[in-house]
């Protein structure tokens, strides 16, 4: 079978039954917690990025395979995310717990942009008006709440007070800014300027562009700066080589959707350095891609999102340049997730793995494990061969 016709018999014979499994059909979304063991925590935290995710992935998987049991499912996630929006104050709850209570009521930046993305292919899915009036109110909310003159902010408390960003910091730095979350901002706003056509998000998309570009962009070292002072500055010499190769694909996406000529000219050629980058730094033939290199050192475990965003990127800087060693990376990068990353077992991925192969003892599924990061690479690659 071609790379295009494995990854479709992933996708609906792997993840989506796997998935399906998880649902809770007593309280409410899905099991939000599965071992390495496979063992389950039905009390498991309910993360509300997870379920985002969950609902983001029905609603796309409807889409790409017509299968109106996966509509269903995004009704299911749907119902669930109403619990996690607060109905005082606004905006997403960080978590909840099992019975619907609420575990950690942070109100992210981050988690309100995935809740847009969700809501947004979920009403392109469903043909629902209410999801995506749902996502426009959490866009107004974040551009009231969750910005100021410098840009996006990080984290709030439940009545959107500032708050430190420990769930968004890591390298022990503790970051006023990071280009992760103004990533996913992107992303989301892309989502509902497609679903839309609101000029307010896309008027935002082109600054969310601009910052890119002249804040987060490193010329010189031809990579994205990744935690940062209230006022830009860097805070550590670090090279995501995951968010790279992510942005790579994902911003280009964005230049699709808006369809601005000149836009595109700017800021594709930075785009794609920092796929060919990555291709020298983190890429080994055969053996996966690197997570990140911080001053100077090398993070050789192959986790389980950055080899998706691996094969994305480097798949998306082929059908720009036509240069055959992306596409030669891609499918490279699909063997290696096929052959190690691929749980047999049960169909979902492995957490990470060492270089040599061995699998790390980490969950299979918790709130930042779900089936996003390898549910999209199987509906783009769908929808790109």
């Amino acid at each position: 079978m071609s790379m295009k016709e494995e990854i479709r018999a992933h996708l609906t014979r792997d993840l989506i039954p796997f998935w399906k499994s998880l649902r809770d059909d007593a309280r409410g979304g899905y099991v939000s917690y599965v071992g390495e063991d496979l063992v389950t925590d039905p009390e498991g935290e309910r993360g509300c990025i997870l379920n985002s995710r969950i609902l983001w992935f029905w609603s796309g998987a409807y889409r790409v395979t017509g299968d109106a049991a996966l509509l269903d499912e995004a009704d299911h996630a749907y119902a669930a995310l109403q619990a996690m929006l607060d109905p005082g104050n606004g905006g997403v709850y960080w978590s909840l717990n099992a019975d619907g209570t609420v575990f950690d009521p942070t109100k992210h930046t981050y988690n309100q942009a995935f809740a847009i993305y969700a809501l947004s292919a979920y009403g392109m899915a469903s043909g629902k008006k209410a999801p995506l009036e749902k996502a426009l109110s959490l866009y107004a909310l974040i551009e009231a709440r969750c910005r100021d003159a410098g840009g996006y902010l990080e984290a709030q408390t439940a009545d959107w007070q500032p708050m430190s960003n420990e769930k968004l910091s890591e390298n022990g730095v503790m970051a006023g800014r990071t280009m992760n979350t103004l990533l996913h901002v992107m992303e989301g706003y892309t989502a509902l300027y497609e679903a839309t056509g609101d000029e307010k998000v896309r008027a935002s998309l082109y600054a969310i562009l601009d910052t890119l570009e002249t804040k987060i962009w490193n010329p010189e070292k031809r990579r994205q700066e990744v935690f940062f002072d209230a006022d830009w500055h860097t805070l550590i010499d670090l090279h995501s080589f995951g968010h790279d190769i992510e942005t790579s694909w994902l911003a280009d996406r964005t230049l699709e959707v808006l369809g601005d000529e000149a836009l595109t000219a700017r800021i594709r050629p930075l785009l794609l350095a920092m796929a060919d980058e990555t291709l020298k730094l983190a890429y080994t033939e055969g053996n996966g891609f690197s997570a990140e290199m911080e001053r100077g050192k090398v993070d050789t475990t192959r986790v389980w999102w950055v080899q998706a965003e691996a094969l994305l990127g480097f798949l998306n800087a082929w059908q720009k340049t036509g240069e055959a060693r992306f596409l030669k990376a891609a499918e490279s990068q699909w063997a290696y997730i096929r052959d190690h990353v691929i749980d047999p077992r049960c169909g979902e991925w492995h957490s990470a793995l060492t270089e040599d192969g061995a699998v790390l003892d980490k969950p299979i599924v918790e709130p930042w494990k779900c089936p996003y990061h390898n549910g999209r690479m199987c509906f783009e690659v769908i929808r790109r061969l």
